[in-house]
């Protein structure tokens, strides 16, 4: 069997939650148990990195009330965690993530450039927070003082701002959302004083809120992909997106979530790192493909923008893929005489060395996710 169509709850993979597979003559099963009775279809240099599972979670996102202030733990990291607390943490794999915008997009991802940082010590709640004596380190730093000066700093702010009592936190932000409403009859709000605002409606009294000063505000346009390392701070704000990662579920929160906090783990975990995120646009393969290629070799996507009428082909490779369909109908073929009509809302998995053709009935957005084409490259 060369193709077969899953039903998706949203995460396409094979563990958490696994997917029903549906056989064409056959009953349901699960991904995982079929793969495992047919473990051909990974291709062999799947199988022989990562064995019987796919190594990528696939899903699209609508976020419409900011997800957590989190980040994901690296190899070494995660399997210490996962040995101390596996009921928490339930596996020892990393998990880099990469989000496509489908929709405008924002998200909050890595901390500000030392310049921004200097101007978020001006916040009369945050110097609250950390200290005179923290902002005067801060202050004292140049541009010529390099990173591995600025970093333990910025951890110190960074954690005492984290750590801070839940009444001096809520002491805190429903100042800053007093004064900044006062402030907003006589001056435009910054952007930043904007999305704190907006935060603070969906989470009051979360240190998170005061956190977001902290971190770089991203805003994603449909066809801009943000990719995230492990022990990077991010939070998805409001979008769509179609989100790819390593095959893990451990997140450590700690803020902007009612849901379970480690923050001193997450704090001493990241690596602090300052400025601006990479944004990618993808890799034309096509005239209707782009690919988008992260620096992790469990994954990448291809986005396809097929008109009416036209046909997409995509080459036969030697991994397994993921076609997810949000938008129009048409059918897909393989080598086989059979093809396989498919709609929005459609997830289909292809088993390894098959090449796919796409024919759409009318406009067809089709996403594809597999192994990063650079692994093979380089084994």
């Amino acid at each position: 069997m060369r193709i077969s169509l899953m039903l998706s709850f949203g995460w396409v993979a094979t563990c958490l939650d696994p997917l029903s597979l549906f056989l064409t003559g056959s009953q349901r099963v699960t991904l995982k148990s079929w793969l495992l009775e047919n473990p051909n279809v990974l291709g062999q240099k799947v199988l022989e990195k990562w064995g019987g599972d796919l190594p990528f979670l696939f899903k699209v996102l609508s976020v419409e009330k900011a997800l957590s202030i989190q980040a994901h733990p690296d190899k070494e990291l995660a399997r210490t965690l996962h040995k101390l607390h596996p009921d928490v943490y339930k596996d020892g794999n990393h998990k880099p993530e990469m989000a496509l915008a489908v929709t405008e997009f924002e998200a909050l991802c890595g901390f500000v450039t030392l310049k921004e940082l200097k101007a978020v010590l001006t916040v009369p709640e945050v110097m609250e927070l950390v200290g005179a004596e923290n902002v005067k380190l801060v202050l004292q730093i140049t541009d010529e003082d390099g990173e591995e000066k600025v970093k333990p700093v910025l951890q110190t702010l960074f954690t005492k701002i984290m750590s801070a009592s839940k009444e001096r936190v809520t002491g805190a932000v429903d100042r800053l959302r007093s004064r900044l409403h006062k402030e907003s009859q006589v001056r435009q709000l910054t952007v930043k004083e904007q999305l704190v605002l907006r935060l603070e409606k969906q989470y009051p009294s979360d240190v998170g809120v005061i956190a977001a000063f902290f971190l770089n505000h991203v805003k994603l346009t449909p066809g801009e992909a943000l990719f995230l390392g492990a022990n990077e701070p991010h939070a998805y704000i409001c979008g769509e997106c179609v989100e790819c990662m390593a095959t893990s579920d451990n997140v450590l929160r700690a803020g902007l979530t009612p849901k379970y906090r480690d923050v001193q783990t997450l704090c001493s975990m990241l690596t602090y790192k300052q400025g601006s995120p990479e944004i990618l646009r993808g890799v034309s393969i096509n005239p209707y493909v782009n690919r988008y290629i992260p620096p992790f070799e469990e994954f990448e996507i291809d986005c396809c923008i097929l008109p009416q009428g036209e046909i997409a082909v995509f080459p036969a490779v030697p991994a397994p893929s993921i076609f997810m369909v949000t938008l129009g109908e048409g059918m897909m073929n393989t080598e086989s005489p059979k093809g396989y009509p498919i709609s929005e809302g459609d997830v289909l998995f292809v088993a390894a060395n098959t090449e796919i053709s796409v024919t759409s009935a009318s406009e067809l957005h089709l996403f594809r996710t597999g192994v990063n084409s650079r692994f093979f490259q380089a084994s």
